[in-house]
């Protein structure tokens, strides 16, 4: 618990409120699941044998006592427990005290593992279906590995904490760096590439990182929230990349970080019919022009190009820019996670 958490007090009438909405048997269950994943009414119905509408008025009480966290994915709502704040200590404070090996914890979780395989069996079909497609993109360039480790080497002396990844798809940015953040936020326009991703970050246990449905020009987040913005390879789907790139500089920190990973300009006119690219390529000027109109300073610049024995192919670009504004001070663990638990909320 940090020092900022524990000088954060709950209200006599917010902590009854809590007290009353966690004081019951299926409300605690809820509590315990719903801090091990983000579900939906579905699962949870499936996880605790219970009806429809029994589900959904108790995660109305937990939510209104402010225990539970709720977003809108397409048709879709996700809960998950609070975990910022005082009202999160008072959740978690409520399970601390439950023995992990009770068995109706136990057969909740079990039933937890069955939801989370069948979920991560439909986004791994959607992955499958549509892996031809991106295969035969990636060996127009230079190895996905290769490309990774140019990204960590632009990001690399800084840190990192709060992540946004802009265009998550499969969430492997969040996953590249996961053990560099504090927090992190992949966006995506995609349900089923959202799927796609909760699953790989479920099965790479990585709880510290959300994944929202949300679009590239509005992001659902207040403006200095993210100390870094990765944009990988994204832009060539948009009609107005200047615009993303605006809407990513407005959600950066003062002193922040933006990193654009997409392709140099190319004649490969096949990826506009058979897979939506809206752009063949950027040249570097036209991105660091961008940057600029964003009021981002461009820092870095650099190609990566196919294989030399290879007839043609695609060179991936990087760009790295800094918005100019000096940054605040080392802050301390606790206000950055105060900070953090309240963009958060504001995303969820």
């Amino acid at each position: 618990m940090s020092n900022s958490d524990a000088l954060a007090y709950v209200s006599f009438p917010a902590l009854l409120e809590a007290l009353k909405a966690g004081g019951e048997d299926t409300r605690l269950r809820l509590l315990a699941v719903l801090g091990e994943a983000e579900l939906t009414v579905s699962d949870l119905t499936e996880i605790m044998g219970q009806s429809q509408p029994r589900i959904s008025r108790h995660l109305k009480l937990l939510a209104e006592a402010g225990l539970l966290e709720r977003h809108r994915e397409a048709s879709w709502i996700f809960y998950r427990r609070t975990n910022e704040g005082p009202l999160a200590r008072v959740a978690a404070r409520f399970l601390d005290l439950i023995d992990p090996a009770d068995s109706v914890l136990v057969r909740d979780r079990e039933r937890l593992e069955a939801v989370r395989a069948a979920r991560g069996a439909a986004a791994q079909a959607y992955f499958a279906a549509h892996a031809r497609e991106w295969d035969e993109i990636r060996r127009l360039h230079v190895p996905e590995a290769a490309v990774e480790a140019a990204v960590r080497s632009a990001l690399a002396g800084a840190p990192l904490r709060a992540l946004l990844d802009l265009g998550t798809g499969t969430g492997r940015m969040l996953e590249l760096f996961a053990g560099d953040i504090e927090r992190g936020l992949g966006l995506d326009l995609s349900p089923e590439m959202l799927a796609v991703a909760r699953t790989h970050l479920e099965q790479a246990g990585i709880r510290h990182c959300l994944l929202r449905q949300g679009d590239a020009y509005a992001v659902p987040a207040p403006r200095d929230s993210f100390d870094t913005v990765i944009v990988h390879q994204v832009l060539h789907y948009l009609d107005d990349a200047g615009r993303a790139l605006q809407e990513a500089a407005r959600v950066l920190k003062p002193g922040g970080r933006l990193l654009v990973v997409d392709f140099a300009p190319h004649d490969f006119e096949f990826l506009r019919e058979a897979h939506a690219h809206r752009r063949l390529g950027f040249a570097r000027e036209a991105v660091e022009g961008w940057l600029a109109q964003a009021g981002l300073v461009p820092e870095r610049f650099e190609t990566l190009a196919p294989d030399a024995g290879r007839d043609q192919g695609l060179t991936v670009s990087l760009w790295l820019a800094r918005d100019p504004r000096p940054a605040a001070g080392i802050e301390g663990a606790g206000a950055a996670r105060t900070r953090a638990g309240a963009a958060d909320r504001e995303v969820a």
